[in-house]
């Protein structure tokens, strides 16, 4: 699964992980990604989605409907 939310575009982060003599190595900073499922009334049926939790928060937000749809104006498969 990749680590990208479908309703806000987040992706991870990248950086550095600094020892206490100040050597850096590379890390990745993860999203916080969750596959959720949804009922959409005007679809009709359950879409999943692979959202963060920020995601989320816009989906409760603003409403399935309005997301759903402006993903699917995007070319989104659901």
């Amino acid at each position: 699964m990749a680590a990208v939310c479908q309703v806000t575009g987040a992706t991870p982060g990248f950086g550095n992980n600094v020892s206490h003599s100040n050597r850096r190595t590379r890390r990745r900073f993860d999203i916080n990604i969750q596959k959720k499922r949804y009922y959409v009334p005007s679809l009709r049926r359950k879409v999943t989605l692979t959202v963060s939790t920020r995601g989320i928060k816009v989906i409760d937000a603003r409403g399935i409907d309005a997301v759903v749809n402006e993903l699917i104006a995007k070319g989104v498969k659901l």
